[in-house]
């Protein structure tokens, strides 16, 4: 039996994953079934070097394939995985499907859907860097077939794994700040330019890079050095901003602890750059130097309705009285806090350092017991307690089931901002006078999470689910 179908078959049709332990079926001289996982990397350079590392640094998987867009930036991957197959084509991998067993996906937000699907449809474990995809579309298709497949899977916010995480679910759950209505969550992200006009014309494409399979399903742009490397995230067509970059990571404690679900309507704002007087950029292309988006969660599982407030670009929110004034709030990545009947709760990114904060003097509380499982290593286990999941059974931090609403919330911000950002724009006006601009995206849009969809202004649906170019498709 090849290892591909043993490790697929143990799985079908069970919630828990059972595989038959190695010592059964091992034989002389060979490594047994369960043992190892072999893994393809798909974006083996950037972000990709941390993912077949630590797949290796957890003695359980071996790199049988590596695949990237760009040779100059998959070189490192290749020199250490000298015996690893390469490919430029993440489609050929249906070619050699019988020699892995599981996926990670390294690659820019764009190509996340396009790439998951096509894994977990040839029946994949799935490891996919944060978010999910590039739109909520794409994100509940993915998480729709990873439960279809019965997949072992995991997204890459590692902090999930954190014990930070736990604690501030095991806090909040035995109402150490009370009932929780307000929360907020801010970055310093981006680091990277945005807020600029699109790149005009065609820049040379480098001769290790093949742009064209680069840009996936986008609709085609020429090459240019605003893209690539890392500048991509700064981008509509292929990054996320700010939000997608980081709201995984810094909205994942509050989502977990508060158990929220699709928010019921957002309403968001952004920075306004201006490139003469009383004429403003065109930000139809780039994400905005910053941002504010408020979501709204109705109340679930015996919680109060939430209002959740998002802040990046420096942003902050008001210093919340009852705090030590020279108390420092989050970390350089951002921070979080939830505002309870009883007091408040504060953490860095990642849920990092959480502390418990009484405007009205400590109640004397004790803090409950450890009532929820440890990750061994924590955050740096995050990729391993994966690779173990797909191999020995157990659960993971951060399985599709949880990790796409959790993607969705932070897209249905997204959303918010892109529709803020219409303006006139849609209509095709240009401000070129002293009149009252309307502002369209200033309205509370209403969302229905289960059909996916802005009930009161049907523009912002666009944003949803995008067209893909010719040739490319999620199925």
């Amino acid at each position: 039996m090849k290892r591909r179908k043993f490790i697929k078959d143990s799985v079908v049709g069970a919630s828990a994953f059972t595989i038959v332990p190695g010592s059964i079926l091992a034989k002389p001289g060979r490594v047994a079934p369960s043992d190892k996982l072999d893994i393809a990397v798909i974006g083996a350079g950037g972000r990709g070097n941390a993912h077949w590392s630590g797949a290796k640094e957890s003695g359980r998987a071996n790199i049988v394939a590596l695949v990237d867009v760009d040779d100059k930036r998959a070189a490192n991957a290749y020199r250490s995985n000298p015996k690893a197959k390469r490919l430029k084509d993440y489609r050929k991998l249906e070619n050699i499907q019988d020699e892995f067993d599981a996926v990670m996906v390294a690659t820019p937000d764009h190509t996340h859907g396009v790439i998951g699907m096509a894994m977990m449809d040839m029946g994949k474990h799935a490891y996919i860097e944060k978010p999910l995809a590039h739109d909520i579309y794409e994100v509940r298709q993915l998480t729709e077939k990873a439960a279809e497949k019965n997949l072992v899977t995991q997204m890459g916010n590692h902090g999930s794994s954190g014990d930070g995480i736990r604690e501030i679910c095991e806090w909040v759950w035995a109402g150490m700040i009370g009932d929780v209505t307000e929360a907020y969550c801010w970055t310093n992200r981006p680091v990277w330019p945005q807020g600029k006009p699109a790149p005009t014309g065609a820049s040379p494409i480098p001769d290790t890079l093949d742009w064209d399979l680069w840009q996936g399903p986008v609709p085609f742009n020429h090459y240019s050095p605003q893209y690539l490397p890392f500048k991509w995230r700064g981008w509509w067509d292929y990054g996320t901003g700010a939000l997608g970059d980081m709201g995984c990571h810094i909205i994942d404690p509050v989502f977990k602890a508060l158990k929220l679900g699709y928010p019921t309507e957002v309403t968001s704002s952004n920075t306004t750059v201006w490139v003469d007087d009383f004429v403003e950029a065109d930000f139809e292309k780039s994400c905005p130097p910053s941002s504010v988006s408020h979501l709204r969660f109705p109340e679930r599982e015996g919680m109060p309705a939430v209002k959740l407030h998002w802040y990046d670009g420096g942003l902050m929110p008001s210093f919340p009285e009852g705090i030590d004034p020279n108390e420092k709030l989050g970390n350089w990545d951002g921070g979080i806090l939830l505002v309870g009947d009883k007091g408040m709760l504060s953490a860095g990114c990642y849920g990092l350092n959480p502390k418990l904060h009484y405007p009205n003097g400590n109640p004397n509380m004790n803090k409950p017991k450890p009532s929820l499982d440890r990750v061994e290593d924590g955050m740096d286990g995050h990729m391993k307690q994966w690779i173990v999941a797909c191999l020995d059974g157990g659960e993971t931090s951060s399985p599709l089931s949880y990790a796409g609403p959790l993607s969705e919330t932070v897209l249905m911000g997204n959303l918010g901002i892109r529709s803020y950002q219409m303006k006139q724009l849609q209509e095709g006006k240009t401000p070129t006078s002293w009149a009252p601009y309307d502002y369209p995206g200033r309205k509370r849009l209403l969302w229905d999470g289960k059909n996916m969809k802005v009930t009161n202004f049907d523009p912002a649906n666009q944003f949803v689910r995008r067209e893909y170019r010719d040739g490319w498709s999620l199925t």
